[in-house]
């Protein structure tokens, strides 16, 4: 009879296998005893890694920034108690910004539950309606029945965690004493084999839909954030194809590279702040693809189109938080826009494209000759520079609150193939430096992250797996010296919190960042003026490893330096400056 710890072996192994022949290559693991089990059958797996942290909240979000930086689904390994708690808040970004992730919580046995055992918590549903699949596992007993549920639960959790829309799922295992699993080498359990095809649209609505788009040749394509490299194409074509400009947000990934970007308009955000300008570009029809655009203007613009056709294209879920959607086709985008490409015969408005190119060039070079006539250094200029210093297939991850919002506003396109990513599901800033070390480890480009101070600071912890894991990092840290995007807010203009604005919303922290980086190994240049700067991120790519590159700027200062470049916009888009 096998002992319990061969039952344990097997079963356990069963599931590791079937995770490895579902497709998981990494898994990202912290120490702790109850999930000693899975760990030590995941570094038996030849065909897994397993990055090890100290820092639960760190390690999932690299596993975050690991999962989408490889289209591909990654694992977090967690003991009980609350270190699966910290898992939570990568958890909720996940779901939201659709990586797919399987979750492995280890827990206390059933007799230990809820009745004042030490390190155990309530694991059951822990992260409630964030993850798309949950399931509280049986205690192995290593019988060939569950040998062969297991195999088919991990098959599951991994088709489940990348079938659109991807997202993280939950799974939770109660151990027992001992903890330690026999080698078990005979494994009689295979898991299913599970295939999600992309979701091609009928050819009903592509009929339908092509000769709709035929008859409203004052239409725009809206792409937010998405980081689909078999879109651009096809969507440039479909666009050329129907005269409609591309609307695309600075993480829509269709600003670089080597597609046709003849109707990428990349400046909207600085002259949709016009209003005039605004109202002479009312569209019949809004195409939009991928998430919600973090621009406002832009909001504010699709909002004002209440008479346009708003079609909305979503392989998954609903992203229509204006209710103005009047479609919501649940088809893959790429597979529209061929599709519409076969379909659609259309004699395009030449004077509506023509005058969101012009008006989009007139945008771009009123913002570069502002830039290049100030010295100073600023937050949005950091944008500017980096399409230039960074190599071909480079990485930028923007951390949330002012430098996502710069990358949108002053990253002009180029033919540098430049991949844009953010943390945009729940737009947090805790985590950031750990997503940003994840898309580091899934060497797929040099990774340059531009970070403000406050979401610096929440996550230095993340920096240990930069030297534990021998990663190359160029970290941007705009440090502004506390919370700079409530100086952009009304709080900042009104009486009644102006005695309170910096206690309540300035943060000021007066933290000196270089000994924390040159405690975790890393390298810390404070720049003073641009040629500094450009120095030194060239050094950081070059010489590898963690590299922090800090831009000091004044937070009231910062305010009057984009307003400045908005109204330098307004006065180029006189008629006289775009005719």
């Amino acid at each position: 009879m096998p002992t319990a710890a061969e039952n344990l072996g097997a079963a356990v192994g069963t599931f590791v296998d079937g995770l490895a022949a579902a497709g998981i290559r990494h898994v990202c693991a912290c120490p702790g005893s109850r999930s000693t089990p899975l760990a030590i059958e995941l570094a038996r797996q030849s065909a897994i890694r397993l990055w090890m942290h100290l820092d639960e909240r760190s390690a999932a979000y690299f596993g975050l920034g690991l999962a989408r930086t490889l289209h591909e689904p990654v694992g977090l390994l967690a003991t009980s108690g609350s270190a699966a708690a910290n898992f939570f808040p990568a958890v909720t970004e996940a779901v939201l910004s659709r990586v797919p992730l399987v979750v492995l919580t280890a827990d206390r046995p059933h007799e230990l539950r809820d009745n004042g055992a030490a390190q155990t918590i309530d694991q059951l549903h822990l992260y409630g309606q964030h993850v798309k699949w949950f399931f509280d596992l049986p205690e192995p007993d290593g019988s060939p029945a569950q040998l062969q549920h297991l195999a088919t639960l991990a098959a599951r959790a991994v088709s489940t965690a990348v079938a659109e829309p991807a997202g993280p799922v939950h799974l939770n295992w109660p151990f027992r004493d001992p903890l330690i699993p026999a080698r078990v080498s005979s494994r009689v359990a295979s898991p299913p084999g599970v295939h999600n095809p992309r979701l091609a649209p009928a050819p009903e609505l592509i009929h339908d839909l092509a000769g709709d788009l035929a008859e409203r040749p004052r239409g725009v394509i809206v792409v937010g954030a998405q980081d689909d490299p078999s879109l651009a194409g096809p969507l440039t074509r479909l666009a050329a194809r129907l005269g409609y400009p591309i609307l695309a947000d600075g993480l829509s990934n269709l600003r670089s590279g080597c597609h046709d970007r003849t109707l990428v308009v990349d400046a909207h955000d600085a002259f949709l702040r016009d209003a005039a300008t605004a109202e002479q570009l009312g569209a019949q029809v809004v195409v939009r693809i991928g998430a919600i655009p973090t621009s406002k203007p832009l909001l504010q613009f699709l909002e004002a189109q209440s008479r346009a056709r708003h079609i909305v294209v979503d392989p998954g879920g609903w992203r229509d938080p204006s209710s103005q959607a009047t479609d919501v086709l649940h088809v893959d985008a790429s597979l529209l826009c061929e599709s519409l490409m076969a379909s659609v015969v259309s004699e395009p408005e030449p004077e509506w494209g023509a005058r969101w190119q012009a008006i989009n060039a007139a945008a771009r070079r009123a913002i570069e000759a502002h830039l290049a006539a100030d010295d100073d250094l600023s937050e949005g200029k950091v944008f500017a520079l980096l399409a230039d210093l960074l190599p071909d297939g480079g990485v930028v991850y923007a951390g949330n609150s002012m430098p996502v919002r710069d990358l949108d506003t002053f990253l002009a396109q180029s033919a540098t193939r430049l991949r844009c990513l953010s943390n945009r599901g729940t737009n947090g800033i805790d985590g950031v430096v750990s997503s940003a070390l994840g898309a580091s480890a899934a060497g797929t480009g040099p990774v340059v992250l531009v970070i403000g101070d406050i979401s610096f600071y929440h996550d230095l912890n993340g920096l240990l797996a930069a030297g534990k894991h021998a990663l190359d990092l160029v970290v941007v840290l705009v440090n502004n010296d506390g919370g700079g995007i409530f100086s952009f807010l009304p709080q900042a203009d009104s009486e009644s919190v102006d005695d309170d604005f910096e206690l309540l919303f300035g943060t000021p922290h007066g933290l000196n960042f270089r000994p924390f980086v040159e405690g975790y190994g890393g390298r810390f240049t404070r720049v003073e003026d641009w040629p500094g700067f450009s120095a030194a991120v060239h050094e950081g790519l070059a010489r590898g490893g963690l590299h922090v590159v800090e831009v000091p700027t004044e937070r009231r200062r910062n305010v009057v330096q984009h307003r400045a470049v908005w109204r330098a916009v307004a006065g180029a888009l006189r008629p006289a400056a775009v005719a």
